[in-house]
Formats: C-alpha cells, sequence, structure tokens
C-alpha cells in the first residue's frame, strides 16, 4: 500500500501538459497541399504568449486566412479555390480555427511555348530540355515543376559555358476565374564564356608547374563549374593543402574569357604517424609511417614505412617523382626488406623496383616496372635461395562510389610478369594474375560483393626454382574463409604445403546494411592453389560476417566453416586497422 500511495503522488507530481490555446482543423484537401496550408497558417511569434492566445490578433490573423490558404494552394494548381475561415470560441479561452476548402477544379495548362535565343540557342542538349518541358498541354498547371523546369534549364546553359543565361520573358497567364494557363518561357543564352589563365597564391614552397597538374581545365577550355570542382577536389586529396579555395573571377573577365584564382594554404609538409592493427592472417600489427610531400622543393614524395606483425615484418620505402602533366602519373622508386613467417614457409626478402605510372583516365592506371630481388626461403623440407630480375606491366580500373564505405562499384587488375636466365634470374617464367571484385546494390538495403583471382605460370622451370613470393597459396581472410593464411595448395613428399604454379579463387557475399554504419552478410567462399588442371579440388567455406564502417575504414568479423570435407572445422577470421 505505501508503494502503490507513493506512485500515486508521484504521477500527481509530474507536469501536465495544457491544451494548446489555439485548435487549426483544416477540412477538404489532404496529402502535400493540406501540409502547405498548415504551413502557411503556422502561428506568427508572440500570437501566443505564456499559454494564452491575443484574441485580437487572432482574429485579424484569422481575416487573413483565407488569402494565405489560397495562395498555399496555387502551387498545385487550384487557383480558383473556395476557402472559409470560422474562428470558434472553445472553453477556458481556447479557440478553434476551422477552414473549409473546396478546392474546385485544377488549373491545366493550354499552350506552352518554350523559345531558346543567343548564341547557345542551337545546342543540342538545350533544345531537348524544351523539347521535353514537363508542363505539356492538358498537364495540371504545377508551378514547383515548373520552377525546377527553369532551374534545370539555367543550370545546363551554366554547364555549357553560357553564364549570362537568364529568361527576359517567364510568365503564366491565367484569366481570373478560368481553369486554363498559357506559358510562356524565353531563354537568352548570351554569349559562351572560356577559361583564362589560372592565378595560384599561397603555396611558395611549390613549383608552379607542379601545381599546375591539379588544374583540371586549360586556357580555352569551356568554361564549367564542375572544372572547377574537380580542381578543388585534386588539390583536396593531395593531401599537401589544408585550405583550398578556387574561385572564378567572372568579373575580370574580358572577351567572355574567366580568369581564375586558387588560394591555397599549405599543410605541413612533413608526418610522422604510427598504427596499431589486428588481422587473422598477420597477427597483431605495428606500423610506423614517415612521409616527406615536398621534397626538394619539387613535391616529390619520400614515404617510408616500418611494419612489425606477429607472422610479417619489414621496411619498406618509396620515392616518387611526380608528372607534371597528370596528377595520376608518376615514377617510383621502392625498396623493400621483408620478413614472412608463416605455416608453409619461411622467406627473407630484399627487392628494389622501379616503376612507371600512366593514367589512362579516371581510376585507370597501367604500369611498367622492373623489379630486382634477392629472396632466402624454407619452404616445406626445402633451404633455397633466388635472385630475380622480373620486369612486368600493370593495368587497374576501379570505379567505386566511396572508398570508406562504398556501396556500388567494381575494380579489375591484371599483372603480366615475367623472367629469363639471359637477363640475370636465376629461373625462367612468365606469370600472369588477374583478379575482379563486383559490389552490387539491391532493394531492402541488400549489397551481393563477389570477388575473383586467378593466376598461372607458364614456361617455368622446375617449382623448386620459384621462390614462395611467386608460387600461390590459398586460404585465409581475403581467399578462402575457413581456412588459416597460406595453407591449402600442393604439398611436397613430406605433406607440407609447398605452393603452386596456378590458382582460382572466388567468393561471393550477400549483405545487410544496419543501422548507419554496420552490416551483417552470409558468404560463401571456394577455391584453391593446384599445379596441372587434372589435380584441381576446390576448397570451400561458408559463414556470416558482421561488419562496421569507421572513419579509417571496415572493420570485419567472419565466422567461416569448412564444408565439402569429412571433418569439417570453423574458423574466426578478424581484420581490424586504425592509424593513430
Amino acid at each position: 500500500m505505501p508503494f502503490i500511495i507513493a506512485c500515486l503522488l508521484f504521477c500527481l507530481a509530474l507536469p501536465v501538459h495544457a491544451a494548446q490555446p489555439v485548435e487549426l482543423v483544416v477540412e477538404g484537401v489532404e496529402g502535400p497541399a493540406l501540409d502547405n496550408v498548415r504551413l502557411a497558417l503556422a502561428l506568427p511569434p508572440g500570437l501566443v504568449h505564456e499559454g494564452k492566445a491575443n484574441r485580437l490578433w487572432l482574429q485579424r490573423f484569422s481575416g487573413q486566412a483565407d488569402e494565405k490558404v489560397r495562395a498555399a494552394l496555387e502551387p498545385f494548381g487550384y487557383y480558383n479555390a473556395n476557402v472559409t475561415v470560422v474562428m470558434e470560441p472553445l472553453e477556458k479561452e481556447r479557440y478553434r480555427l476551422r477552414v473549409a476548402v473546396v478546392p474546385g477544379e485544377p488549373v491545366r495548362v493550354a499552350d506552352v511555348q518554350v523559345e531558346l535565343h543567343g548564341s547557345g540557342s542551337g545546342q543540342s542538349s538545350l533544345q531537348g530540355l524544351a523539347a521535353a518541358f514537363p508542363l505539356q498541354k492538358g498537364s495540371i498547371l504545377l508551378q514547383q515543376e515548373y520552377e525546377k523546369a527553369k532551374a534545370v534549364f539555367k543550370t545546363r546553359a551554366e554547364a555549357l559555358g553560357y553564364l549570362d543565361a537568364d529568361f527576359p520573358q517567364h510568365e503564366i497567364r491565367i484569366a481570373p476565374g478560368e481553369t486554363s494557363a498559357r506559358i510562356k518561357l524565353v531563354m537568352e543564352t548570351g554569349e559562351r564564356y572560356l577559361f583564362n589563365g589560372t592565378r595560384i597564391e599561397g603555396a611558395p614552397d611549390y613549383p608552379e608547374p607542379f601545381l599546375k597538374r591539379y588544374i583540371s581545365f586549360a586556357p580555352g577550355d569551356v568554361f564549367s563549374y564542375a572544372s572547377l570542382g574537380e580542381t578543388q577536389l585534386n588539390l583536396t586529396n593531395s593531401e599537401r593543402f589544408k585550405e583550398v579555395v578556387v574561385l572564378p573571377e567572372k568579373a575580370e573577365a574580358t572577351d567572355f574569357r574567366v580568369p581564375v584564382l586558387v588560394q591555397l594554404k599549405q599543410a605541413p609538409r612533413r608526418t610522422l604517424r604510427p598504427g596499431v592493427g589486428y588481422g587473422t592472417d598477420t597477427g597483431a600489427r605495428f606500423s610506423l609511417r614517415y612521409r616527406d610531400l615536398n621534397m626538394f622543393h619539387k613535391g616529390h614524395e619520400l614515404n617510408a614505412q616500418l611494419y612489425v606483425a606477429e607472422r610479417l615484418q619489414g621496411l619498406a620505402a618509396g620515392y616518387i617523382v611526380p608528372d607534371y602533366r597528370d596528377i595520376r602519373s608518376s615514377t617510383t622508386f621502392q625498396l623493400n626488406l621483408q620478413q614472412e613467417d608463416v605455416t608453409a614457409y619461411i622467406s627473407r626478402l630484399v627487392a628494389v623496383e622501379v616503376a612507371r605510372n600512366h593514367s589512362f583516365g579516371k581510376g585507370e592506371l597501367g604500369t611498367v616496372y622492373l623489379r630486382v630481388q634477392q629472396e632466402d626461403f624454407t619452404i616445406g623440407t626445402q633451404e633455397s635461395s633466388s635472385r630475380l630480375v622480373l620486369p612486368g606491366i600493370r593495368f587497374s580500373k576501379d570505379s567505386y562510389d566511396n572508398l570508406i564505405h562504398p556501396t556500388s562499384g567494381f575494380r579489375f587488375s591484371v599483372d603480366v610478369r615475367g623472367t629469363h636466365q639471359f637477363i640475370g634470374s636465376d629461373t625462367s617464367l612468365l606469370q600472369c594474375i588477374g583478379e575482379g571484385s563486383h559490389l552490387l546494390p539491391l532493394p531492402w538495403r541488400l549489397s551481393l560483393h563477389s570477388r575473383v583471382r586467378v593466376g598461372t605460370t607458364l614456361f617455368s622451370d622446375p617449382l623448386v626454382d620459384i621462390p614462395p613470393t611467386l608460387r600461390f597459396f590459398a586460404g585465409g581472410d581475403q581467399s578462402v574463409r575457413g581456412y588459416s593464411y597460406k595453407s591449402l595448395g600442393p604439398t611436397d613428399s613430406s605433406g607440407k604445403v609447398a605452393g603452386g604454379k596456378q590458382l582460382l579463387t572466388g567468393s561471393i557475399e550477400l549483405e545487410r546494411a544496419l543501422f548507419q554504419n554496420w552490416g551483417i552478410s552470409a558468404f560463401h567462399d571456394a577455391g584453391n592453389a593446384f599445379n596441372t588442371l587434372s589435380d584441381v579440388t576446390l576448397f570451400q567455406g561458408a559463414g556470416i560476417g558482421l561488419h562496421y564502417y569507421s572513419q579509417v575504414g571496415a572493420i570485419n568479423l567472419s565466422v567461416a566453416r569448412q564444408i565439402g570435407v569429412d571433418h569439417p572445422g570453423y574458423r574466426i577470421h578478424f581484420t581490424v586497422g586504425f592509424q593513430l
């Protein structure tokens, strides 16, 4: 009983929300039109003060409400609506504002004239917009569609370089009491503008030819706001500037040529960043990365990374000489010192590589390279060393809508490399590696991930002469889940995995997005490494995954079960990587 009394006292002590002093009731319309009417009849600030309505002010507002309602209905084609507004007093200084609406017949378009004048009147894209004007004869007169079409016209004209495009005549004629309208819209495009020179300020430490490689337009190109946006994105993504402002100086244009001002504020050229992470394949890992983005004040980049993991340790350093004609093209020099200790082998590698990277367009990159490496290794019962001079060529293309949390896109790459004793190697071979992945968005926040990787080795000496870094293995986080890293492939006489000359792996994964940054998936992987097509056995794994998409990439937890074997096992795969 004391508990019940206490609850009653608590409830009595709760604040009671008083009824609103003004109640609005709208009859006769629904949907978006009703929403617009309610918005038009929102009470002005001050009409209700301390829970009480100012009666005289409310009466004046009530007298103006019919005009407000009629104006709110016009964007939906109702220009002859009959509106009755009644203010009804209720108890305790409360009032009801009752609005009865008879919309009547909507106004329909009887005639449409859309004309193009000026030097851009012959542009096919503008003519196409004129022909496809959304308000046609017989359609309901919707002001939103009319204004939207005007905005699309102006945006398209500006995108084509007609910056002075305007509408000297834009009218909708409706006779009082009539239910038909006549539209006349005339666009005057004016002259077409071109880009003039570009002036860059605020980055004195970088040479001007290096900075101009980020400019996505040249003098004489058609003026485009999209090109200005691409230039700003190029400079921002370079990580060399903490502030980027790209300003077209239209007021300074001469002969319809617009100069552009680029204002920059330099970021620190040198950075030192530690990083920690974990992967089932590599174990716990720590890295330390150093970057200098402006070596010798020429825009060259020096980067070096020390990485230490349970199964992989090494030092990688690179020097990048940018191509002043294209931001995606460069010449690179790389040094790699690496020791890898996995179940299948132990490898100690020293490699030097020089590469020429050439961009063929957005997302397309071709590379010609020469790699020289010395590798000492233990694999199965074999202990050996290998010296290779390895020229090769790579091509890759990718297109994703977002690099951190993509929802659609694809990527593929092809790498062809080979060597021979004639050029100083211990062995001869020709290798081709291809891989691709695709992300397909589906309804109900689903997405389908698919990937495949294939590799083949031709014209090679015996397998024992090939170092483990050039042999193929399967199994692990990015291969066949359910099996440990590089645990699948042909075995030697002792039964230990020795790697193979060929590779085939693939995966399909269906993911369902949860909340904003989470996802859950079901997957099926298959693949193996092998020496000949006659001894192909594809190992399989299937399971479920949980994914979290942070600002620096995805964190993935998967549980996979081996399938198609006598005694299937389970394996947890976990990858995470944060940069501090």
